[in-house]
């Protein structure tokens, strides 16, 4: 998910504006019962990996974003929009990219200019990864999962993974998504499954007479 400051500008003044919506998030985990796998605070936007439970993305993301623009309205004594309209939210085949995900995300800083280091960065998730830092709101055990049962063993496989991506080897569709669709991040097989579900899904079951009876009687003709 990427969440981006109205034309471009910035989302965060200060270190006082991050702390703010880390509490705006974990408030948000506690509340919708979602996990977050990775993150990385931009200037004028956020990254996120966000695996939501029973309560939809978009009710998660309009809550936070409501929260934290009303809070940076109330500090710049300004009113109006923060966030550049909708989000952008990408479905994750998470068995096949959430590693080259999170790795694209806690590397954003070193891609932009701003760090050497990943772990220089101090508002992503990556420092948590290495143990730096301590975020009860990430989950990093499914990620480090992958690399080791042993912790210690699994930061360190993490930490090499991270610095092989600094050379510049990840894959363009953890930007761009999948070639098929740009909504969806997986295989051709992992496409197919979501199309299907999402055609069976009852509110696009619904025919074209029906679209057509409801307008009409909306608009009285």
């Amino acid at each position: 998910m990427i969440l981006r400051g109205n034309a471009g500008h910035a989302i965060f003044f200060d270190n006082r504006d991050r702390t703010r919506f880390y509490l705006l998030v974990q408030e948000g985990i506690e509340r919708f019962r979602h996990r977050i796998h990775a993150f990385c605070l931009m200037s004028n936007h956020v990254h996120m990996v966000i695996q939501v439970a029973d309560i939809p993305l978009s009710r998660i993301i309009q809550n936070l974003s409501f929260r934290y623009t009303r809070w940076i309205n109330w500090l710049q004594g300004q009113s109006g929009h923060l966030f550049q309209g909708r989000y952008k939210a990408v479905l994750v085949d998470a068995d096949a990219y959430l590693l080259e995900l999170t790795r694209y995300i806690h590397l954003n800083p070193v891609r932009a200019g701003i760090v050497k280091e990943p772990e220089d960065y101090l508002w992503s998730g990556h420092r948590a990864y290495l143990g730096q830092e301590v975020i009860p709101w990430l989950t990093t055990d499914w990620v480090l999962s992958q690399f080791s049962k042993k912790e210690s063993s699994a930061q360190k496989f993490y930490c090499r993974f991270i610095q092989e991506g600094k050379r510049g080897n990840y894959r363009k569709e953890c930007h761009v998504g999948s070639e098929t669709d740009s909504r969806i991040l997986g295989d051709d097989e992992f496409i197919d499954r979501v199309m299907k579900k999402r055609e069976q899904s009852p509110r696009h079951r619904v025919g074209l007479d029906r679209i057509i009876q409801e307008v009409c009687k909306f608009l009285s003709v």
